[in-house]
This record gives structure tokens, C-alpha cells and sequence, in this order.
């Protein structure tokens, strides 16, 4: 499936065959698709929690207000970021020219170190478009999925056991659809969200 076939077809599907497993291969596949994503300064800082284990998504699916999406997709990914990723920069470029290793290595963490709130924008910029890369490379592969942020926080961290100095961004559905995504709600007017070189006063 092309790129822009995959962008017109994906939906936020609800209803997933819960008797399907997807292999591993398959997961691999699209994980490392993932990891493909850009993040700034190259820094990686996403980390992504598969869970299949039926009683895992269990327990997710009940600190997601019993979403039923959770336990019946074939894996739920919830897409975190290590908040403290700026630390240790040069493994990010260790097969970088070496000009470009000393220009780029020392500039990555003065640039964020001291600044919490720049730390979280980056991990909440690199976990979307990791996402995007997920959903799309999902429906390339024939599978189906649901961005979620409809979960409790805290209780999914204690389920996931999410480290110190990390975030959840966001929770993702990946599995066959058992039922197509409601017609779209409404897109907005394209000169409504879209201008040309500057707001319009």
C-alpha cells in the first residue's frame, strides 16, 4: 500500500477480532519501522511497551475506563519518552563523520539540560510522530489502529513499570478490525487551518 493510500484509509478503529494474533515477525517488522521515526538531535528518546499478555491488557484495559479496544486489539503499544535522553549524547552518532560527531555531540545536552519543560515538549513531539509512523505502517501491513489517551496515567505506569524520569504519551490499538471506523465526524475547511506564510489578521 502507498503512502497516501494508507493517510486516506486510516481510521481509528474501535472493534478488533480479539482471536488474532499477530506473529512476531510482524511485530518486529513494525516496531523497527518506528524506530525509523526522526526525533530531534537524533535522540531516540522514545521507548515503546508492547503488551500481549492477555492479562496485562486486562489490567490496562481496566485503568482505561474498561475500553474494550485494549484486551481485544492484537497488541497495545503505549509509546513513552525518556525524559533524561539528552544525557550521554555521543552513542546517538557514533557512526557520524567525526566532523560532524564534535559539532553535534556537545551542543545536546546544554540544550536541554535545566529545562523540564523543553525535555517533555521534545518527548511529546518525538511519541507523536513515532505514532503516526506506527498507524500508517499498521495500515500498510493490513492492520488497523486507535491512538488512545483515554487511560489513567498513573495506575498504566504502575502496570508497565515506567521508570523514573519517563513519560506515557500515548497508547496505541493494533490489531484486524472487526468493525469499519464511524463515517468521519468533520474536517475542517482547508483555508480554515492552512495559510499562507503568516496568520491572516
Amino acid at each position: 500500500m502507498d503512502t497516501t493510500t494508507a493517510i486516506h484509509q486510516r481510521r481509528s478503529v474501535k472493534h478488533y477480532d480479539p482471536n488474532h494474533e499477530m506473529s512476531e515477525v510482524e511485530i518486529q517488522e513494525l516496531l523497527e519501522l518506528a524506530l525509523l521515526s526522526p526525533t530531534s538531535f537524533n535522540m531516540q528518546n522514545w521507548r515503546f511497551v508492547v503488551v500481549t499478555d492477555p492479562a496485562e491488557k486486562e489490567a490496562l484495559r481496566e485503568a482505561s475506563w474498561n475500553q474494550a479496544q485494549v484486551s481485544e486489539a492484537s497488541i497495545t503499544i503505549l509509546l513513552c519518552a525518556d525524559l533524561n535522553a539528552h544525557i550521554g549524547g555521543e552513542r546517538y552518532w557514533v557512526h557520524a563523520p567525526q566532523p560532524v560527531k564534535d559539532m553535534l555531540v556537545p551542543m545536546i545536552a546544554p540544550f536541554y539540560e535545566n529545562n523540564p519543560q523543553l525535555q517533555r515538549d521534545e518527548a511529546m513531539r518525538s511519541v507523536g510522530i513515532a505514532a503516526q509512523t506506527l498507524m500508517l505502517s499498521a495500515k500498510s501491513m493490513g492492520y488497523d489502529s486507535c491512538p488512545m489517551i483515554g487511560f489513567d496515567p498513573v495506575k498504566v505506569g504502575e502496570i508497565i513499570g515506567l521508570p523514573d524520569n519517563h513519560l506515557i504519551g500515548m497508547m496505541l490499538t493494533v490489531g484486524k478490525a472487526l468493525k469499519d471506523a464511524n463515517v468521519r465526524g468533520g474536517q475542517l475547511e482547508y483555508d480554515e487551518v492552512v495559510f499562507r506564510n503568516k496568520f491572516p489578521k
